[in-house]
């Protein structure tokens, strides 16, 4: 329960269904306050106190779980060392890979619980002896991306009560009805442990600051910065170059060396990327090597992009039909068979 809407009425249907139900919310902080009251995440003291609000609306125990530690080795840690490294990582998609569904479904099960049930937008489905996933009905507010990483281990005891059917405002109208107060609480969408959004902010106080040049395609020094790891491929904003391209058009991120702690930028075009690279696959239900016919997502909340996908047991390749743009090392593809999620990767590398 972190808090918001979605985990309360989630937690007030498997109470509806006749499970026993413990609400556990996640400490990631050792000091709660550093998450803000107000930050649009899911884990500062206030997401805490509406949470167990909720499960006494709901007359279910509440318990709140110190997984700080965890969080900060698997989640920040990972987060500050793969921009160093000049990657860019999902932090949601390490949260829940090494700590909601791994950690906290650990425990649980050496507690005697038999299933974590959460609130994201999924459909589960038994098929032959698999627990397949599936995307949401509600499509805008799909999670089936995010919960990509996850191993048919983990898919087999997860529960997602509101994936089949629902639509974010039902959702509302149905914790409104329930007496739980946060039926208008706004959704989370900070990095938790960003809440002011400030993200070149948090790095330079980790990674601190190093003098660095912006070249262009051919090697040009074209500006300099601060340090290669304040910047992500595709971005154009913030970069305040000292030299203008050519043509006057805009120039964004192509690609960050942190060896040499150069950037270098180009047009929108040279963003172009046919062929994706990706490492550490995790496939949802079992392997599927070879070569075959489905579909890629490189963002969160982005379109679905036809492809040849080729398995293999420790990396997978992926060729686009068409051309998508600014794709950056450090992100998760997910593949889907339709609607359905077949496994995903870490990208290593992308080429045009």
């Amino acid at each position: 329960m972190s808090g918001g809407v979605d985990s309360a009425v989630a937690a007030a249907r498997m109470v509806d269904a006749g499970h026993d139900v413990t609400g556990v919310h996640l400490a990631l902080s050792k000091n709660p306050q550093t998450y803000r009251s107000g930050a649009r995440g899911c884990c500062s003291l206030e997401d805490s106190h509406d949470a167990r609000r909720a499960a006494d609306v709901l007359g279910i125990p509440f318990y709140v779980w110190d997984f700080s530690d965890r969080f900060a080795a698997d989640v920040v840690d990972d987060f500050v060392a793969e921009y160093a490294a000049g990657r860019t990582p999902n932090p949601c998609l390490r949260c829940n890979e090494k700590i909601k569904f791994a950690a906290v479904l650990d425990r649980g099960i050496a507690l005697g619980f038999d299933a974590i049930a959460t609130g994201h937008y999924a459909v589960l489905r038994e098929v032959d002896g698999r627990t397949q996933l599936w995307r949401s009905a509600e499509q805008a507010k799909d999670q089936s991306y995010v919960l990509g990483v996850l191993n048919q281990a983990q898919l087999s005891r997860c529960l997602f009560p509101l994936g089949p059917d629902t639509a974010k405002a039902d959702v509302r109208a149905e914790a409104s009805a329930r007496g739980l107060y946060l039926a208008k609480k706004p959704d989370s969408h900070d990095i938790c442990f960003i809440p002011s959004g400030d993200t070149a902010g948090f790095l330079a106080k980790h990674l601190g600051s190093s003098a660095g040049d912006f070249v262009d395609e051919q090697g040009v020094v074209v500006g300099s910065h601060a340090g290669s790891h304040a910047f992500t491929v595709g971005q154009r904003r913030g970069l305040h170059l000292g030299v203008p391209a050519d043509d006057g058009r805009p120039r964004y991120v192509l690609g960050i060396e942190p060896t040499t702690n150069t950037v270098t930028v180009g047009p929108h075009e040279a963003l172009a990327v046919r062929r994706i690279d990706g490492i550490r696959p995790t496939w949802a239900e079992a392997e599927v090597l070879g070569s075959w016919r489905g579909l890629v997502q490189v963002r969160a909340h982005g379109a679905a992009l036809p492809a040849w996908i080729e398995g293999r047991t420790e990396s997978i390749t992926v060729l686009l039909d068409d051309a998508t743009h600014g794709i950056a090392p450090g992100q998760a593809v997910v593949c889907y068979d339709g609607d359905r999620v077949v496994g995903s990767a870490t990208i290593a590398a992308t080429a045009r």
